[in-house]
This record gives structure tokens, C-alpha cells and sequence, in this order.
């Protein structure tokens, strides 16, 4: 089976092959087309875009061609923006699945044209791992050069002007995040082991950070004030339109599946039925306003995604490339069982109490598949 080859306007061809190509290899025509469009137009130093362009590539713009990838609200978006082009860190906080990440790629592939200088935060990241570290190897045979030294993401973000990503801070131990301190403060980072001009490397007209905190995480390592006051905060929220969230769903799904090479798309009905029932029980309630006790787990748009991309693949594979809502609820067991044995319970109360209740074909068929539950 060959891969699907991308429409005109697509990825480039270098992307075809790789599982997630970054924003910049997937959008490159489009980040192309900007630069040219908007050539004239005023943008800090050290941008690759306009905040203008940057705004549309992010959102989207019919009449120039970009496609929409993030769904937010425009003041929300420009204030993201805005945030990067002063002395201040963004810090995008919100519940998993909320696109935070995403949207910090974004960012920086448009800002930047490179969104890969990206830390990770954990309880094992160290300095190293956000600043520099050495190859032992010269170290030892030369001692502390510059031609020793490794850089770590903020070193190089530093030295070439690029936005630097911090991924889920707020795992990192306290004292792990504040060496972005006088980072942030100064913008320069200081090497106490090199000599002379190269002990400091001074940030470079587009540098600048931004960072990812998970609300489930709040209360792990709590900020400090100190760094709190080098950020703009931001919250990420979930999609409350329904209508948005089923467009969204419906686009990544089958964008997915099509990098894929799978010859399937999502039927438009059963991504409505995806999108409302992941809705439902991330809210607690459903469209006509009936109270549901909501799952442990935080039932998100990246989830739904990941289960019509999953229902795609298993329809392929194994029911003949046609989606049935059966594909929907297995592949909804992985994502509502995550976190709570109890969820699966809850699950059943919402199939046998608000599912059973719909009569339209979609329903009734969703009702039926409620079995493999029990598989």
C-alpha cells in the first residue's frame, strides 16, 4: 500500500515520510507565502513574521490561502503574541488536551521557523538539559572551550534568536526552574567554566520563552514568584463551542489519516456523535442541559482526535474501510479508562441513561455498540 500523496499546497515532500513533521516542515508553503506577503510590514527584531502574519497563520486566513490550525479566540491569540514581542516569558497554562503545546509550536515556527528547541520538563530534568552541558571527552583534552561545550536548547535559543519551548514546567523541581531567573531578568546566561567574552552569552533580538503548565500538575512544583513575575500568563481553555470542536475533530482526523496513507475518512455523522459524547462528559452535562456525573479522565478534543484517528485505522484494518460507531467505543475505552476503573461504570450510566434515550440512527447505533463495554 503506498502512502497518500499530499494535495497541492501540502507538506513538502521531505515531510511525506516522517510520523510528525514540526510546524515549519508541515506548513512550509504556507510560512513561504506569508514572508512574501507580508515583506513590507513592521515586525520585531528578529521575527521571521509580522505579529499580522503570525496571527494568520495561527487562525488561519480564507482569502490568503493559510488554513485554520488552532481554535481560540483572536483576542486570546494576539495577546499570546503580543506577550512575545516584550521582556516577558508567555506561560500557557490549562487542562490536557487543550492544545497548549501545540500552540506554543505553532508560535515558534512562525516567529522563529524552528519550533524544535524544545525542553522537557520532568522530576529528572537538570540544568544540563536546559542550558549547556560538555562533551568530557575535549573537556578532558582541552579543558572548558567552547568547542567543548554542548549546547542544551536555551543556549542555542539564546545564541540564534529563536524562540526556546519549556514543556510542562511545573514538573520540574523548584530549583531547576528558576535558573531561567536571570535569564529572563538579564537576558544573558552566564558560564562560570569559559573565560573572558565567552563567559556570557547575550539573548539575541527574537529569543524569548515560552512555557507549558498542565492544571491537573498544579500544587507538584509550584512556581515561585520571582519566575512568575518574568511571565505573561495565559490559560488555554477548552472548546466551547460544539460546533467548532466536531469542524476541528472532522479536519485532524482525517489530516491524520491521510499522512497515514489510510484510504478512510470519518463519516461527518460519526464524528458528530465522537464529538458530543466527549463533550457530554467533559462537561457533566448534556446538550439539553441533563446533569452527568464527568469521567476521572479529561475527556479533550486531543483525545477525540486520537480516538476517530484510531476508529480510522481499526475500520481499515479490520472492518472494511467503513468507520461504525462499534470502532468509536473501543477505541473510547483506552481514553476513558486512563485514569479510574469507576470511569467505566460512569460510561455505561451515560450509554443506558442518556444514549438509549436517542432515537435518531446514529444513536440507536451507538446504543447497540455499548456490548463491546463489556469485551
Amino acid at each position: 500500500m503506498s502512502p497518500v500523496k499530499p494535495n497541492k499546497g501540502a507538506a513538502p515532500a521531505v515531510a511525506e515520510h516522517l510520523q510528525r513533521p514540526s510546524p515549519e516542515v508541515l506548513y512550509a508553503d504556507e510560512l513561504a507565502k506569508l514572508v512574501q506577503q507580508e515583506k513590507n510590514a513592521p515586525r520585531p527584531p528578529g521575527w521571521k513574521l509580522s505579529p499580522r502574519a503570525v496571527l494568520n497563520f495561527v487562525l488561519g486566513d480564507d482569502g490568503a490561502g493559510i488554513a485554520p490550525k488552532f481554535v481560540g479566540k483572536r483576542s486570546f491569540v494576539e495577546r499570546c503574541i503580543v506577550a512575545l514581542a516584550t521582556n516577558r516569558g508567555l506561560m500557557l497554562i490549562g487542562e490536557p488536551g487543550t492544545a497548549k503545546s501545540y500552540l506554543s509550536e505553532l508560535l515558534a515556527a512562525a516567529i522563529s521557523g524552528d519550533s524544535t528547541l524544545t525542553i522537557q520538563g520532568s522530576a529528572g530534568t537538570t540544568e544540563d538539559g536546559i542550558k549547556y552541558t560538555w562533551n568530557y571527552a575535549r573537556l578532558l583534552a582541552e579543558g572548558p572551550t567552547e568547542g567543548a561545550l554542548v549546547a542544551a536548547p536555551l543556549y542555542t535559543g539564546m545564541r540564534a534568536g529563536k524562540i526556546v519551548r519549556f514543556e510542562e514546567i511545573t514538573r520540574c523541581p523548584i530549583e531547576i526552574q528558576d535558573c531561567l531567573l536571570s535569564v529572563l531578568s538579564d537576558r544573558v546566561l552566564h558560564i562560570a567554566e569559559l573565560k573572558n567574552d565567552a563567559a556570557n552569552v547575550y539573548a539575541l533580538h527574537g529569543f524569548n520563552i515560552i512555557a507549558t503548565a498542565n492544571t491537573l500538575d498544579r500544587g507538584v512544583n509550584e512556581m515561585s514568584a520571582a519566575l512568575k513575575r518574568r511571565f505573561n500568563f495565559e490559560t488555554v481553555p477548552a472548546i466551547a463551542d460544539i460546533n467548532l470542536e466536531i469542524e476541528l475533530v472532522q479536519r485532524e482526523t482525517d489530516r491524520m489519516l491521510g499522512r497515514a496513507g489510510i484510504p478512510v475518512t470519518l463519516p461527518p455523522d460519526k464524528t458528530e456523535l465522537l464529538v458530543t459524547m466527549f463533550h457530554e462528559l467533559r462537561s457533566g452535562k448534556t446538550t439539553g442541559g441533563k446533569a452527568l456525573e464527568p469521567l476521572t479522565t479529561v475527556m479533550s478534543t486531543a483525545e477525540g482526535v486520537s480516538v476517530g484517528y484510531a476508529a480510522g485505522i481499526h475500520a481499515y484494518y479490520y472492518g472494511g474501510g467503513k468507520v461504525e460507531a462499534a470502532h468509536l467505543v473501543k477505541n473510547m475505552i483506552g481514553s476513558a479508562l486512563k485514569d479510574s476503573a469507576e470511569d467505566l461504570k460512569k460510561l455505561r450510566h451515560y450509554f443506558n441513561h442518556v444514549v438509549k434515550d436517542r432515537k435518531s440512527a446514529g444513536w440507536a447505533e451507538l446504543y447497540e455498540a455499548r456490548q463491546v463495554l463489556d469485551e
